[in-house]
């Protein structure tokens, strides 16, 4: 049938008159019909010419099999462009693998798309992990701490630790409190420094109004200047006594309280699977339930292991924290002895070498307050 099919392509003839328009319309639609039924159920046309030629004429003509696969790629839809079409051509004769232009185009496009979609599903799958975890970690702390405040489940305690732990809290309450104390003493002579200025500068303005009372107006105005003096000097020792007691109480204590906080939440996950994992050996032992406790086990080995390094880090942090809080407050409260000692007694010189002895530099008045240019 193939073979008749072929003859007859080969035999027929499409007279064309001169403008171009066909003398035959049913014999043009027959021939389109038998082209397109030999493309689709004739012989392999990678391997064979179609000759067309006239009834009785000397000429004939070869139709490359390569124009007629151009012609399927046409009638589907698919724009082929010359280079593509030798390129392919070079492949089949090379490799001798059917090419289809435009076909690795929407191969790549497909393969990214899949990749995209891949990737996507993965961190999906990744977070859904982790919020599951954070979930079961979560509900079985919170299955422990509601048993420890109701005294139904067991904790671990280390009886010397906690001791340390509540030693340092109260300290830090009381260092708050004199921290309180140290900045409103600080606020009101910083008040009775600023009146002590404002009355020896009236004074000295009155002893140049009043000529008969010039000289107690003068002796006045040179006590509350030297008063003003020495308090701006008291007031550079109080501040650095606040400022050091705000670095130890707010920084180095506030750091280990972190740290200890962390060990406190290690020590309650530490129970919680310390918990499940006993209420686990407690039941059954079929298969599920040995490997629910083997991955308890792990847990439970993982929590202890950070349980125990965080103690060990409170453990020391506490030991370095007791000799620094020493070693600073040796020196700030000799500092503000010695400095209140001085002033109340009159002694500027010594006042002054106190101030020399901590290494404390006073700044100069006004400058806390920013420049005009800083204020625009």
């Amino acid at each position: 049938m193939a073979d008749s099919m072929m003859s007859k392509a080969a035999t027929m003839e499409i007279p064309i008159s001169s403008n171009g328009d066909s003398r035959n319309l049913a014999e043009d639609d027959s021939l389109e019909q038998d082209l397109q039924q030999v493309m689709v159920s004739g012989p392999n046309l990678n391997e064979t010419s179609i000759v067309s030629g006239g009834y009785g004429g000397t000429t004939e003509g070869i139709i490359p099999t390569s124009s007629i696969k151009d012609l399927r790629m046409k009638s589907r839809g698919v724009n082929i462009a010359p280079s593509q079409i030798a390129a392919c051509r070079i492949a089949r004769q090379s490799e001798d693998i059917p090419c289809i232009p435009g076909s690795n185009m929407h191969h790549a496009s497909s393969n990214s798309s899949m990749t995209a979609e891949e990737a996507t599903r993965g961190i999906a799958v990744e977070k859904f992990d982790i919020m599951k975890k954070w979930g079961l970690n979560t509900y079985k702390c919170t299955k422990q701490m509601i048993s420890e405040r109701f005294g139904r489940g067991s904790r671990t305690v280390d009886l010397e630790l906690e001791a340390q732990i509540e030693v340092l809290r109260e300290t830090k309450r009381k260092y708050e409190n004199v921290l309180h104390l140290a900045r409103a003493l600080t606020n009101h002579f910083y008040s009775m420094v600023q009146t002590q200025h404002a009355l020896g500068d009236t004074f000295a303005d009155l002893s140049l109004k009043s000529p008969e009372l010039r000289d107690e107006f003068g002796y006045n105005a040179e006590t509350q200047k030297l008063l003003c003096k020495n308090g701006e000097t008291l007031l550079g020792a109080i501040n650095y006594f606040v400022s050091s007691i705000n670095t130890l109480v707010n920084k180095t204590m506030e750091d280990t309280l972190m740290t200890i906080k962390m060990y406190e939440n290690a020590r309650l996950e530490f129970d919680a699977h310390r918990a499940d994992l006993e209420e686990l050996n407690m039941g059954p032992r079929d298969a599920v339930t040995m490997a629910r406790i083997e991955a308890a086990q792990q847990q439970y080995q993982i929590h202890k292991e950070k349980y125990e390094r965080l103690r060990s880090d409170v453990t020391i942090k506490l030991k370095f924290l007791e000799e620094n809080k020493v070693k600073v407050m040796h020196k700030q409260l000799l500092l503000f002895h010695n400095a209140i000692s001085a002033y109340f007694a009159g002694n500027q010189q010594q006042l002054e070498q106190t101030l020399k002895e901590f290494n404390i530099k006073l700044k100069p008045p006004g400058a806390d307050k920013p420049s005009w240019l800083e204020e625009q």
